[in-house]
């Protein structure tokens, strides 16, 4: 999966960098460590390899800490290859029932929809399947199929990342459910969420979370999905790396 940005304005939209440095500043970390206690997150094993192990990905990029004697992993980095390129823009593909399968048509559906944002991945077959096929426990695609001519329409999904509840004792897991990739051609963007909803409670989702990017701004007030306290530090980090602020709505990417 490359990473697309739209420069058909003329203007490029990646600014040049240039390393100050500040000598003034202290050595050290530029945030203080987590304490394990705090941290919320609870990554199955499935979800980190779907994550840590995309098409294309190095092993030798997987580094790990481990102690001699007791044979603990006592730190770890990572990362994952990603290209930026360019795509044309096209238009999108011209609503029926829940089908619980991924097939070929999605990868044209996304990457139609993906065309129209100044950021977004240039999906591969290999990285539909690989990102977004039905996972137990880690990511959930459903699709629509129009009954008469059962072309694939609209798409939807989210991924599963639950976390732990801190200071009680009566509850220990929040079941989340974070928004991934949605599209809508004949379906309502609206309507298809509010379905999504629904599966998500049916599978016993405490919560449904959603990015304001792309699209999904025009169902988060409707829905009544609340203002967050986070952010998302990977979608953040590219943000700061563009030229001119763009609009969430301009971003057509989500990271796990």
């Amino acid at each position: 999966m490359s990473l697309s940005i739209d420069t058909s304005s003329g203007n490029s939209a990646v600014g040049q960098f240039k390393d100050v440095g500040d000598t003034s500043l202290p050595e050290g970390p530029i945030e203080p460590p987590t304490p394990l206690s705090e941290f919320r997150f609870n990554y199955s094993k499935e979800f980190l390899s779907l994550a840590l192990r995309p098409p294309g990905y190095y092993k030798s990029w997987h580094i790990g800490f481990v102690l001699r004697a007791s044979k603990k992993l006592v730190a770890f980095i990572t990362g994952v290859p990603r290209e930026y390129g360019y795509l044309i823009l096209q238009p999108p593909l011209g609503s029926g029932r829940w089908s619980y399968v991924i097939v070929p048509a999605v990868t044209r559906l996304l990457r139609n929809y993906l065309s129209q944002f100044v950021v977004s991945p240039d999906f591969e077959e290999n990285d539909v399947e690989h990102w977004l096929l039905p996972t137990e426990g880690v990511v959930d695609s459903y699709l629509v199929e129009s009954p008469e001519t059962h072309d694939v329409t609209d798409f939807c999904s989210f991924y599963t990342l639950p976390s732990s509840i801190l200071g009680t004792q009566n509850y220990s897991i929040l079941k989340a459910a974070y928004s991934y990739y949605n599209v809508s051609t004949k379906t309502p963007l609206l309507q298809l969420m509010n379905d999504a909803l629904i599966v998500a409670t049916q599978k016993d989702f405490d919560v449904f979370n959603a990015l304001d990017v792309m699209h999904n701004e025009s169902f988060l007030k409707d829905l009544k999905f609340g203002p967050g306290d986070g952010q998302n530090f990977t979608t953040t980090s590219i943000l700061s790396r563009i030229r001119n602020a763009l609009r969430p709505s301009e971003l057509g990417l989500v990271t796990l």
